[in-house]
């Protein structure tokens, strides 16, 4: 060291967080409110663009949790776009259904090649998240309870030793810490340091993707062609709409489909297999997404006069994998472990699950300074899980857009899901509220034998997942004819005992929209199976919502 130079500076703590995004500033405002003492740094800063918009029941219902689990209310205006709009601002959209629309080159989409799921009232509200605007809520919160930050502030060095971690800026400061999480995503500098990505990633299923904001996108209920009797009962700019074609989607979230939303944005995406549709360097981003919208003319008549508001972003292929997740004093957490694809939301109810389990632990770990790789062997079994699945059912997906009633039949395994992984969450906090927040409620959310499942409970749903992984590949490889895996797959969504009654088994509805009698009539058939699993969910749902209804009328 010469004489004039500066030692550098060293700041102690518990927890050094990489990546502020919503998950890493959700978690650090856990921490801190527990007295955790956490650094959350970023090499960027707020606010910010950032994708993964479109939520889904489990999430809402996750959220919910963390809230009240870790007793930091401001988690709750993620759970709904009342509340979005209430707590952080006016720029959200509603999320009423998932929606679906194949189409074929050069054709009008046919409109009895179509599906729409609507999320039942009863079970929970789903919401678009502008994402620039609730990633900065909750990296404030994180602050205001105490975490310190950085922005702008660049990682590069990690070191890992027996007493703790070392994180070294770009500024010269040292980070130096108990435990290190690293939730920076694909760029995790952790990842690089500890080669921990495979190469290539393990996932079956390809893909690469181009995406943008934009403003002037129509409502898709503005320029179909379909007939009034042949549309389905909500419109289609009051979801997330999916146009589906061969080995590939476009995505379409308006923040605009909720009456108080000033934001004017929407949120555009273009995702595909890359071994069928290489990058062509001769075009830019956006030509190539115009290049794609020549082809299928319904999808182009929504963005007639639209315009971007952001440079688009083109992406190499989308799948990566690590080979560890834990370690010693370490986590790569959910998009820094790895990552599948956009189709179905799955991304941020992935990253907050992972973080339900990863928080208690680390809390833990703190107080007694036990931080062995044994303490968090469930998260990384929990992660490596939920990809491994999330893998199956997009390549599945993807493999059966080239044939509307395979995809149809998938479509209807993917459903039947949602119901009973929300209320399982659901159920589960109920509980911890009424048993004077009994922790035991919710550990065993974790002890179940499909780690990373769905419904993580439930062998039959196991059986009808390995079905269609079974007749899709095959269909993949030309094995069977496509109604021959619609056939096959249908029949084991049909004949199992844990197929809820919204309207799955039926081929002629292809638009569900369960209401509060058929929640009602699913509570019942659940609570009376002859399927352990289904029948101890349904009493259990029942018997939560009796108790809460005679705890509110004695206080009345």
């Amino acid at each position: 060291m010469t004489a004039t130079a500066k030692p550098a500076k060293t700041v102690n703590c518990d927890v050094v967080i990489l990546g502020s995004g919503i998950a890493g500033s959700t978690l650090a405002a856990i921490l801190a409110k527990a007295g955790v003492s956490v650094v959350l740094v970023d090499a960027a800063s707020h606010p910010r663009f950032a994708v993964g918009e479109s939520t889904i029941p489990p999430l809402m219902a996750w959220l919910k949790l963390l809230a009240v689990r870790y007793q930091v209310p401001e988690i709750h205006a993620l759970t709904s776009v009342d509340k979005s709009t209430e707590l952080i601002g006016n720029s959200f959209g509603v999320k009423r259904h998932f929606g679906f629309m194949l189409h074929r080159p050069g054709e009008e989409p046919d409109p009895r090649e179509a599906n729409q799921y609507v999320i039942p009232d009863m079970l929970t509200s789903a919401s678009h998240l502008f994402r620039q605007d609730c990633d900065y809520y909750m990296f404030q919160v994180a602050a205001q309870y105490g975490c310190q930050t950085r922005q702008n502030w660049r990682a590069v060095d990690v070191d890992l030793d027996d007493d703790g971690v070392t994180v070294v800026g770009h500024t010269g400061e040292i980070l130096r810490g108990r435990y290190l999480v690293d939730a920076s995503g694909f760029r995790s500098p952790l990842a690089d340091k500890l080669a921990l990505r495979e190469q290539p990633a393990r996932f079956k299923h390809h893909s690469r993707s181009l995406f943008t904001h934009m403003v002037g996108v129509k409502p898709f209920d503005d320029v179909s062609r379909h007939p009034a009797d042949e549309r389905p009962k909500a419109r289609w700019h009051e979801g997330t709409m999916h146009h589906l074609f061969e080995r590939g989607w476009f995505w379409i979230i308006p923040f605009d489909n909720y009456k108080p939303s000033r934001n004017r944005l929407c949120s555009v995406g273009l995702t595909m297999d890359e071994r069928l549709y290489p990058k062509n360097p001769d075009l830019t981003p956006e030509e190539e997404f115009h290049e794609f919208l020549k082809q299928y003319p319904a999808v182009a008549r929504q963005f007639e006069g639209a315009a971007k508001v952001r440079e688009w972003v083109s992406t190499d292929r989308l799948q990566y994998s690590s080979r560890q997740t834990i370690g010693p004093r370490w986590c790569l957490m959910s998009h820094a472990a790895g990552f599948i694809d956009p189709l179905f939301s799955r991304g941020l109810c992935n990253t907050f699950e992972v973080l339900n389990s990863l928080a208690w632990r680390l809390i833990a770990a703190c107080g007694d300074d036990d931080f062995s790789e044994e303490r968090f062997k469930y998260v990384e079994k929990l992660e490596q899980g939920l990809l491994d699945y999330n893998d199956d059912l997009v390549n599945c997906s993807f493999i059966s857009f080239s044939h509307f009633r395979l995809w149809d039949a998938v479509f209807r395994v993917w459903g039947l899901i949602t119901t009973p992984n929300t209320m399982r969450i659901t159920t589960a906090l109920g509980h911890y509220n009424l048993h004077d927040r009994d922790e035991s409620y919710l550990q065993k959310l974790e002890d179940s034998p499909y780690t990373g499942m769905f419904w993580p409970d439930s062998p039959h749903l196991q059986k009808i997942l390995d079905v269609m992984v079974e007749v899709c590949e095959k269909y993949e490889i030309g094995e069977v004819s496509g109604d021959e895996a619609a056939d096959q797959l249908f029949a084991a969504v049909v004949a199992s005992p844990v197929t809820t009654p919204f309207g799955w088994t039926d081929p002629n509805r292809r638009f569900i929209y369960p209401g509060p009698r058929d929640m009602i009539k699913y509570l019942r058939w659940a609570a009376t199976s002859d399927v352990p699993e289904l029948r101890t969910l349904g009493r259990e749902t029942v018997r939560g919502m009796v108790t809460s209804a005679l705890k509110r009328k004695k206080f009345l």
